[in-house]
């Protein structure tokens, strides 16, 4: 079990019950931020994004965020303009209920596409939500958001700039429907770091590169993701890219971020297998990290993972499904950790299935096709297909 979050001088939650789906639980998050704080965000590149996203980025463009809102049960996606209507609503009653602008107000929802958010549970709950504001509420906060997720997600460091010791914590919610561009997840890191806008919008830029946009359960992008980094500014003065220590603490941020991707994979709908997905060598990064993928999302390679079946012609099909142009598959080589599987584009002679089967049996193991054809190198994080997926997302609006 991970150890608790610590407080973020500057960051308040209350996690309660607005029983939203009826779910004996809290369901409702409220995080409020002191003023004078950074808020920065990315958002799902999904077209039909959802009624609380194109809230969010309305009221995010205008700055100076105090408060998220976010409720698990209805993703309020794809419901017009009475979605938007009830989003602002919420925004409005949270304002209310802590004298500040509805502008202010970030709202996020995920759950169930295309039914009408109730919004009057959430006014209803607000009452309780500012008078149980604390600072130490973070893992009730991570299973306040959390859907089909069997644990809540938490992360934190600690780290040291210019003498001063930096806070970092976070929380993330997703399992399936989990692609890059961001996923059917959320995720919340908040540091008591000072960093202006600028610089702060970059860093969640460059944290999500190197983690969210990097895992994939199922290649769905949802229509409500979102991640939100915000600095506190409690903590000593400003940092800036020049500053002593800003690498660390970079590098700090960026740590929690893929923890808690990494954390989704893991937990993804019925996974029992963690996989990295290495690709060297390719011509480009984007050549890299598309056969990666193209790897990491095909059905029948996710199926074998589940088997515990290294069928590598499932692999090389998905190789060669990449899209590499003049790719010369007679210089490929594969291997399922150390165990080489593929080498010049065919079997390799000192492979055996045994071999295989005894990496692919591992709750977690890496494949790493090696093009030899560049110096670019990327990678990605997967999990298999299982039984359980397809009856968690049969069974889930019932």
């Amino acid at each position: 079990m991970a150890p608790p979050l610590p407080p973020i001088p500057g960051i308040r939650l209350s996690a309660v019950p607005a029983n939203i789906k009826n779910w004996q639980r809290d369901d409702l998050l409220l995080i409020e931020i002191a003023e004078g704080a950074s808020v920065a965000a990315t958002f799902t590149q999904n077209a039909f994004c959802a009624a609380p996203v194109l809230v969010a980025k309305k009221h995010i463009r205008e700055g100076h965020i105090r408060a998220l809102l976010i409720n698990a049960g209805n993703a309020n996606a794809a419901t017009g303009t009475r979605g938007l209507k009830t989003a602002e609503q919420s925004c409005e009653g949270v304002a209310e209920a802590l004298g500040i602008k509805a502008e202010q107000v970030l709202p996020f929802s995920t759950g169930v596409i295309g039914e009408h958010l109730p919004v009057q549970k959430i006014l209803d709950a607000l009452p309780a939500a500012v008078d149980n504001l604390k600072a130490d509420a973070w893992e009730a906060a991570a299973r306040a958001i959390m859907t089909t997720d069997t644990r809540p997600k938490t992360a934190s460091r600690r780290v040291e700039v210019a003498g001063e010791t930096i806070t970092i914590a976070g929380i993330a919610k997703g399992a399936g429907m989990i692609q890059p561009n961001m996923a059917t997840m959320l995720a919340y890191v908040a540091t008591d770091a000072r960093i202006a806008q600028p610089l702060l919008d970059e860093l969640v830029k460059d944290a999500v590169g190197a983690s969210f946009n990097r895992i994939s359960v199922d290649g769905d992008t949802s229509t409500n993701d979102a991640c939100v980094l915000i600095a506190s500014g409690a903590t000593g003065s400003e940092i800036e890219r020049v500053s002593e220590g800003y690498a660390q603490l970079k590098a700090a941020i960026v740590d929690v971020h893929i923890e808690l991707a990494q954390a989704i994979v893991k937990d993804g709908e019925g996974a029992t297998k963690f996989v990295t997905v290495q690709v060297n060598n390719a011509a480009s990064s984007k050549e890299a990290l598309r056969m990666a993928f193209e790897i990491g999302e095909s059905p029948l390679v996710k199926t074998a993972m589940y088997a515990s079946d290294p069928n590598w012609g499932r692999l090389v099909m998905a190789i060669g499904n990449a899209g590499a142009e003049n790719l010369d598959t007679s210089k490929i080589d594969v291997f399922l950790d150390d165990v080489q599987i593929v080498e010049a584009g065919g079997r390799a002679d000192s492979y055996t299935e045994e071999a295989g089967q005894k990496v692919f049996q591992q709750p977690a193991f890496t494949i790493t096709v090696d093009l030899q054809r560049g110096d670019a190198c990327e990678h990605i994080w997967t999990c298999d297909f299982s039984l359980e997926y397809v009856t968690i997302n049969a069974e889930y609006r019932t």
